[in-house]
Order: C-alpha cells, then sequence, then structure tokens
C-alpha cells in the first residue's frame, strides 16, 4: 500500500512537472514564381520573398517563484530547393534565457536591437529597401552571434526596451555573415532599442555600435561602424502609416554616412486583403567620392489570406539609381546608374 502511494504521488509530482512546461513546434513555408530584370533578366521559383521559410521550437518551463526559462531554435530552410538557408543549423535563432520580475536575459544567436525593428516592424525581406542597400539593421547586424540581452521589465504600459551587447560577432567582408571573429575585437559590438505602442500609436528607436567590423567592403576592416533606426506609425482603420530614417557610417567604403528614409502605408481593402505600398530614398548608396550616389525605391505588396494559416501574394519593387549607385535586388548584377525591376507571385503557409 505504501508503495503504491508512493508510485501515485511520484507520478503526480511528475504530471505537475510537465504542466508547467510547453514546447511548440512552428514554421513557414514561403514559395514565389520571380521575375528579376537588372543588367540580366532571370526568371525563377524563390524562397522567402515575403517572410522567411524557417522551422522552429519554442518552449519554456514554470520553475516556480516567479521565475521561469526558455528558449529558441529556428532554421531556415528555402522552400524552391529544400537547401537549408545557411550552412549552420540554427541560422535564425539559438539562444536560452531566464525571466521574471527582474525582466529577461537571453544567451546566444538572436536578433539584434536594431535587426528586430528593421524585420519585425519594418520588414527585411528581398524585396525590401533595408535589403535592397545592405544595411546593417537589415542584413550585415540583422542577428548577432554570442549575444547577451537583457529586457527591462515594463514599468510603464506599451514601453519596452533592451540593452545587448554582442562578445564577437565577426561579420564577413564577402556574404556579409557573421563568422567567427579573425582578430579577438573583431565584431564586438553593443546596442539597445526602445520600442512604444499604444492603442493606434507606434514608435521606437534602434541604435547599433560594432567596435572592430568588416563590412561590405574591405577597405572597411577593422573599424568602428555604428547605426541608427527609428520610426513612428499610426493606425487611421482605413489605413496605416509608418515612416523611418536609417542612419549609419561608412556602410560602404569612405567617410559618408548612409542615409535611408521612407515611409509605409497598409491599406486592409476587405478582411482578406491588404495592400501594403512603400517609398523610400538611400543617400550615398556607393563607395563612390562624388555625388549621384543615391537611389529611389517603390514596393507594393498585395496579401490575400485564404485561411487563418495560408495566404496568396503578390509584389513588385523597382530601383531608380542615380548614376554612380548600384543598388539592386536578391544580389543580382546591375551596372551603376541602370533600374531594377521585380515582381513575384507566391504562396506563404504557416504551421
Amino acid at each position: 500500500m505504501k508503495k503504491t502511494l508512493l508510485a501515485i504521488a511520484a507520478l503526480a509530482a511528475t504530471s505537475g512537472a510537465f504542466a508547467q512546461s510547453s514546447l511548440t513546434i512552428y514554421g513557414v513555408l514561403d514559395a514565389s514564381l520571380e521575375r528579376i530584370n537588372a543588367d540580366k533578366g532571370i526568371t525563377r521559383v524563390s524562397s522567402d520573398n515575403l517572410s522567411s521559410s524557417r522551422l522552429g521550437f519554442k518552449g519554456t518551463e514554470d520553475i516556480g517563484g516567479g521565475l521561469k526559462a526558455g528558449f529558441v531554435l529556428e532554421h531556415n530552410v528555402k522552400v524552391d530547393t529544400g537547401a537549408a538557408g545557411n550552412t549552420r543549423m540554427w541560422d535564425r535563432a539559438a539562444w536560452v534565457g531566464l525571466s521574471g520580475s527582474f525582466g529577461e536575459l537571453r544567451l546566444g544567436r538572436q536578433d539584434s536591437s536594431i535587426g528586430d525593428i528593421a524585420g519585425n516592424v519594418l520588414s527585411a525581406q528581398t524585396y525590401d529597401d533595408f535589403k535592397f542597400t545592405g544595411t546593417r539593421a537589415g542584413d550585415k547586424y540583422r542577428r548577432e552571434d554570442n549575444a547577451i540581452t537583457y529586457i527591462l521589465p515594463v514599468f510603464v504600459p506599451g514601453l519596452t526596451a533592451q540593452v545587448q551587447y554582442s562578445t564577437n560577432v565577426g561579420v564577413s567582408a564577402t556574404t556579409g555573415t557573421e563568422t567567427a571573429g579573425s582578430t579577438e575585437d573583431q565584431g564586438k559590438a553593443w546596442g539597445l532599442s526602445v520600442k512604444y505602442a499604444a492603442g493606434p500609436f507606434a514608435a521606437g528607436l534602434g541604435y547599433l555600435s560594432a567596435k572592430d567590423e568588416t563590412v561590405s567592403v574591405t577597405a572597411n576592416a577593422g573599424e568602428k561602424g555604428d547605426a541608427v533606426l527609428v520610426y513612428a506609425g499610426y493606425d487611421f482603420g482605413v489605413a496605416k502609416v509608418t515612416g523611418y530614417y536609417d542612419n549609419e557610417s561608412k556602410l560602404y567604403a569612405g567617410n559618408k554616412r548612409f542615409s535611408l528614409y521612407g515611409a509605409k502605408v497598409s491599406v486592409p481593402v476587405t478582411g482578406e486583403f491588404t495592400l501594403i505600398g512603400g517609398l523610400s530614398q538611400a543617400k550615398n548608396a556607393s563607395a563612390a567620392s562624388t555625388d549621384n550616389d543615391s537611389a529611389l525605391m517603390f514596393s507594393l505588396k498585395g496579401i490575400y489570406a485564404l485561411s487563418k494559416r495560408t495566404s496568396v501574394y503578390g509584389m513588385l519593387s523597382y530601383i531608380n539609381n542615380d548614376d554612380n549607385a548600384a543598388l539592386t535586388i536578391d544580389k543580382q548584377t546591375i551596372t551603376a546608374g541602370d533600374s531594377v525591376t521585380g515582381v513575384a507571385f507566391g504562396i506563404r503557409h504557416t504551421f
């Protein structure tokens, strides 16, 4: 009898432990047929144009006393080929953390302070200006390796803030992706962000400073880089308008500061169909020491929800380069001064 009671007690304790934990498996599959007209035209099935395709695992455990443990693992996959999106397994996220009344502490690979804003608030996909221009927020420091992130408690409703430090990001000069640093300081970076949302209004600011980075050209190897990104938006009901401004040092060779500013308008035409238009301009978008290196960029996206999990979409992007600018879509070759057009029609499914 005593053994039976002990077994029941042990089972109850085990069940309680499981009840305090959760594990979620989720994912996104995004594929489209696209046509890009640069120096040469290319027609192909592509992946990730509306959202990055991924397989993810996330979980939490209620430890007790207001303390929780959590983790996220995310892997990018290319739907067009079935290949891994990167040579590393968990290229999108791989972090573990603790949260409580003190806030939240995360360790591992995760969104940078400015990358979170560019990717999750303003969109930084293949057909977006943050990708065209190769910004730190949308490309080179979209995520950070070896990151320590502290998310502050919410003292004011709607206000969130975090500070972040990376012991070694190490950005590759040839690919723009993070690799192991070749020097002690290469890629060490710190950043912060503050976001506020109350009713129809939202605004935020992100900052990044890299101590010793290698950016898009080797001439900048070993130099300090920084980036500031701000945005503000208002949802009028019939349309949501968001304006943004990004300013970065030495994104290209030379001492000129790069800048990107623009606006996006999202219109819920029906309950199922949303139309999103964007207009922006980049300045000092080349390594040239002369002027005439700006670019005007336009985008239009239409998304129709077939269900809560499946959508079809169409998108158009156009880049009008000045004489010394050569911004392009998805790294397609373009002659400075020429324009680039991209069109895509696709399907996105979430699970």
